[in-house]
């Protein structure tokens, strides 16, 4: 998830009003002009006040306590696991999700996937099908107490199941979700855990 206001900004051509989004690893400004700031834009980008300032002298309006956090959110971008709240030491395991830098990215964190499905903090589904979205109940027996279940999908035009389906789905199971994430170029994740 990435960050999102509605700002007044300031260009070497003009001032402009707008929405301002921070998807990691673009800016993007639609106002009077659609603006994208990527790479080298963003290189240097720092909070001067209650101003976001870009390389080439673009401001942002935020406010001071808005503006440092987006310059820290951009000079230091969270990544996946990061985003999904992976620890050292967590228990998780991939069913049907066709990711092997995941797999790669778990193990190096100390959450290596395990073999058992069992007390999982983390359990990642891969469901792009009304048949995939019902074994979701099967699954909740797997997860620890406080697990969480990541369904992993295909989004925008590739999407095959909207995001509507999984939660009705989850739902269903007796989960509710409580975060949603890029997880890659192609695919997103809802997570959900077990309702209190």
């Amino acid at each position: 998830m990435g960050k999102d206001a509605q700002v007044r900004a300031r260009f070497a051509d003009g001032a402009d009003e707008g929405r301002l989004q921070y998807e990691p690893p673009k800016l993007l400004f639609r106002g009077a002009a659609r603006r994208v700031f990527e790479g080298p834009a963003l290189a240097g980008v720092r909070a001067e006040g209650a101003d976001l300032v870009l390389a080439d002298g673009s401001r942002f309006i935020l406010g001071e306590k808005a503006a440092a956090s987006w310059a820290e959110a951009i000079l230091n971008p969270k990544g996946r696991l990061d985003k999904i709240g992976v620890k050292p030491g967590m228990r998780a395991a991939m069913l049907a999700v066709d990711d092997p830098a995941l797999a790669e990215e778990l193990a190096a964190r100390d959450a290596a996937p395990v073999g058992e499905m069992r007390d999982l903090d983390l359990l990642f589904y891969g469901a792009d099908d009304p048949s995939a979205l019902a074994r979701i109940g099967e699954l909740v027996p797997a997860l620890a107490p406080k697990g969480a279940l990541w369904v992993v999908s295909r989004k925008g035009r590739a999407a095959t199941v909207k995001d509507i389906e999984v939660m009705a789905a989850a739902r269903a199971c007796g989960l509710v979700d409580n975060k949603v994430v890029g997880f890659s170029d192609t695919h997103t994740a809802l997570r959900f855990v077990r309702r209190r």
